[in-house]
């Protein structure tokens, strides 16, 4: 585990040690499911974009493949 030092904005401050008197939960404990929470969210975040941009690439060729099915009459074989 490693030790990093933090700065908090004094109102941010108080506002996490009024909830960790709440919810009693360490503050190290707290801060640490903070960080993870905010990560998955990010990562969350760049998957989607990649996966906007991805798609992208390949709509017009989509869009091409699905006027060639809508071509196709189900009773024509």
């Amino acid at each position: 585990m490693k030790t990093l030092s933090l700065k908090l904005d004094d109102l941010l401050y108080q506002e996490t040690e009024e909830l960790l008197d709440k919810i009693k939960k360490p503050r190290n404990r707290y801060i640490n499911e903070a960080v993870q929470y905010y990560n998955k969210l990010q990562k969350k975040k760049i998957l989607a974009a990649q996966l906007q941009f991805e798609s992208e690439l390949v709509k017009e060729e989509s869009m091409k493949v699905l006027r060639e099915f809508e071509n196709f009459d189900e009773y024509d074989y």
